[in-house]
């Protein structure tokens, strides 16, 4: 299959891109980004495009692949709800509504994240600002969507945030991630998650939105 992958440059996306790279199954990669993400492969083609809100300048590059894993996302905070909405829903909607303008056969993968809120309804904002973009993707006419929703995310293969405050966190729980791992309804990490997003793409799931369980259940069943 052929990959379309927004966000490589983040610490999930680092993950999903290391392991594209190394899935058989995968056949190239095109990775849009608005700095590089330096890295170089046979599989790997990479464009930089600083204006996310509109695509149409190289859109007829994005024509003709089979999943678009969509991994960009902004802290909520310090953010009022206004941008953060801006750069969350409006942005991920846009992308998508262009995307799926030149694939029509396409499956779509969004991180969101734990704690999502898909009444649009609750008192945390970022929750109700992620609930709103999953229910408006997946009522997109895609071939599949699929909305998953990670916990805490062990980085692995050398892989930082580029978020401080992401990074000084992971340094704090890191002796304490052998015991964590074992909840699986909380506990995640890159290469699982990677591997998620791919296997979801090749043999599908019934379920539309994952969770940290769902998540890992997956790569142990495949």
């Amino acid at each position: 299959m052929k990959v379309l992958l927004f966000g490589s440059t983040g610490m999930i996306g680092q993950g999903v891109l290391i392991e594209c790279l190394k899935e058989k199954q995968v056949d190239s990669v095109l990775v849009v980004n608005r700095s590089s993400c330096k890295v170089s492969h046979p599989k790997l083609k990479e464009i930089i495009h600083h204006d996310f809100f509109d695509l149409s300048p190289i859109s007829n590059q994005l024509s003709g692949y089979d999943a678009c894993f969509y991994c960009l996302g902004v802290t909520s905070a310090g953010l009022s709800e206004a941008d953060y909405h801006r750069n969350t829903f409006e942005l991920t909607t846009k992308v998508a509504e262009t995307i799926l303008s030149v694939n029509k056969d396409m499956t779509f993968c969004y991180i969101s994240g734990a704690g999502t809120d898909s009444s649009e309804k609750g008192k945390t904002m970022w929750a109700r600002v992620k609930g709103k973009t999953e229910n408006t993707l997946l009522k997109m006419p895609f071939k599949n969507a699929y909305m998953f929703r990670p916990g805490f995310i062990q980085p692995l293969n050398g892989i930082k945030s580029k978020t401080r405050l992401y990074n000084a966190m992971y340094t704090i729980f890191k002796p304490f991630y052998f015991a964590l791992k074992h909840i699986e309804s909380m506990v995640t990490n890159t290469e699982t998650l990677g591997k998620a997003l791919i296997a979801v793409v090749t043999k599908k799931s019934e379920k539309k939105i994952l969770e940290s369980k769902d998540i890992n259940e997956i790569v142990r069943k495949n």
